[in-house]
């Protein structure tokens, strides 16, 4: 049996060179998850005003409006973090399943 870390896995599973760039990678999620977080509100009031907040049609388009915005401010602390490579590829992975399950839909 395989006594691997789960960082350990998550290196070989992303086919990172070293823990220390598992760890990077990590942060960067974090970050970008943190600043999605903050910027909620700011966003929700800026395009939908105070009356519409808690409203489920803004919730759906919340989250349409969101995950463009999520992936570029993950590019964007990929690049900070000296991880670009790695989360363009992510990214392109990504969008790759978003867009084949599209088209297994419309067939």
């Amino acid at each position: 049996m395989n006594n691997s870390s789960w960082i350990e896995k998550l290196r070989q599973r992303w086919q990172l060179g070293s823990i220390f760039q598992v760890v990077i990678v990590l942060v960067v999620f974090a970050c970008t998850g943190i600043t999605i977080a903050l910027i909620k509100r700011p966003l929700l009031l800026f395009l939908f005003g105070e009356s519409a907040a808690g409203s489920t049609l803004v919730t759906v388009l919340y989250y349409i409006f969101i995950l463009p915005l999520y992936n570029v401010v993950l590019l964007a602390y990929g690049f900070l973090f000296g991880q670009f490579d790695f989360f363009w590829k992510f990214e392109k992975r990504f969008l790759g399943r978003i867009f084949s399950g599209f088209r297994k839909t419309n067939k």
